[in-house]
């Protein structure tokens, strides 16, 4: 009697939905992180252009002018950053996404009041804070 060697249709195809279940659990969780890891861009580079903001402030006693305040979208791969408001007394420094980070808008004000606005799919936006995670925690 001769021994057959190798594996079975059925085995090979059950080995091929094992690999189908965990890549459709994996991939939508590599993504989720992928887009985690980008939004510490925004908010650093908010946070260094507030302080530059505020240091042209200390020098000149207005906000008016404030070389921080030019559009950029050279800093960052995943957000362009300008000032939605801008006056002598009171401005809005905002990042928001582009490419993958489509929907995904952050800003800061001369009171440090931090705002997310996200319109991604999945997350949560418009709230105080600077929303970092999926469910909408700061």
């Amino acid at each position: 009697m001769k021994t057959q060697r190798g594996f079975t249709l059925v085995e090979l195809m059950i080995v091929v939905v094992v690999i189908g279940v965990l890549a459709s659990i994996a991939y939508p969780s590599y993504t989720d992180y992928l887009t985690r890891g980008r939004i510490p861009d925004a908010t650093s580079n908010l946070s260094n252009k507030r302080v530059q903001v505020e240091q042209f402030y200390q020098d000149n006693r207005t906000y008016t002018g404030a070389p921080a305040c030019v559009a950029d979208s050279t800093t960052s791969q995943y957000f362009d950053f300008s000032c939605s408001v801008l006056t002598a007394n009171a401005y809005t420094l905002q990042a928001v996404g582009k490419g993958a980070m489509v929907g995904f808008t952050y800003t800061i004000d001369q009171s440090n009041a931090k705002t997310s606005t996200i319109t991604a799919s999945g997350w949560t936006g418009n709230v105080g804070c600077w929303v970092t995670k999926k469910g909408g925690a700061c």
